[in-house]
């Protein structure tokens, strides 16, 4: 069995549209081979209700509130297929995804884990928009893959200090590569990641700093990688792209971006003055 894990928090018009996507009938496999758990971090637990009313056969659990990394360890722990497969609440999963991944899992049995591709549907249109797409793999990105639930428990699941949803995956991906190569991407397996406004896009650009001083802690081996240098070239990088892209936006989100933007200049600075 396969065990399809959504971490959700308040998004229950989201989280609709993505369980539409894993309702048996829909998926090319069987309803027997697959179960689909909801871990709900909202306070009020929201989505209880919704899945009681109108997804019967999903499975429903409270999640920890702390954060995305604990809320999908919660969902992990109560599954009860061998592979566990993590989908965020705002993607839309392909119809063949379950099944590319258990022909994936049935053709290659040496091979502990998966990460499959994300994709966008439209071309972007604001600074505001964002999407993790991942179309070549290499990114182990959390809002799809499919991991052996042994090895998933070996490594401790995802490190619940991430409080945001910003480098658990890839700290996971990092810890992973330590104990085996046995992985692979999985083009086939795919879920579509529409576009969405961050409405809040300093605040999220903060957050993923906070999260990356925490990952350098972590793995003092990356801070050479990580450094203050990382920071000016994703300035000089994103800066060059916000002005490319001016007109074909139309300048929407063009002044949220720029700050955005002189955010990076100044986390180099504060990573080149050892501040944090």
């Amino acid at each position: 069995m396969i065990s399809i894990i959504i971490p959700t928090y308040n998004r229950n018009d989201l989280l609709s549209k993505c369980l539409d996507c894993l309702e048996p009938g829909i998926q090319n496999i069987s309803p027997g081979e697959y179960e689909v758990i909801v871990t709900d971090d909202n306070i009020g637990n929201t989505a209880k209700k919704l899945v009681d009313e109108q997804y019967p056969w999903v499975i429903w659990v409270e999640g920890p509130k702390k954060g995305p990394a604990a809320n999908r360890n919660s969902g992990a722990r109560i599954a009860n297929g061998e592979w566990l497969v993590f989908i965020d609440d705002d993607c839309l999963p392909d119809i063949d995804i379950l099944f590319e991944y258990s022909n994936a899992i049935n053709s290659h049995s040496d091979i502990l884990a998966f990460e499959g591709r994300i994709y966008v549907d439209t071309p972007q249109t604001s600074f505001l928009q964002e999407s993790p797409i991942n179309e070549l793999g290499g990114r182990f990105w959390s809002c799809n893959i499919c991991i052996k639930k042994s090895l998933f428990e070996s490594l401790e699941g995802f490190d619940q200090n991430f409080i945001f949803a910003a480098m658990e995956d890839v700290d996971l991906y990092k810890r992973l590569k330590q104990v085996t190569d046995k992985y692979e991407f999985l083009y086939s397996a795919a879920v579509m990641h529409p576009w969405r406004k961050d409405v809040h896009p300093i605040r999220s650009t903060i957050k993923r700093y906070q999260s990356d001083v925490y990952f350098v802690s972590k793995y003092p081996d990356e801070k050479d990688r990580m450094g203050y240098k990382f920071y000016f070239r994703k300035f000089v990088s994103s800066i060059k792209k916000t002005i490319v892209n001016s007109w074909k936006f139309r300048f929407s989100g063009f002044g949220k971006k720029i700050l955005c933007d002189f955010l990076q200049l100044y986390f180099g600075l504060r990573v080149f003055f050892n501040l944090d």
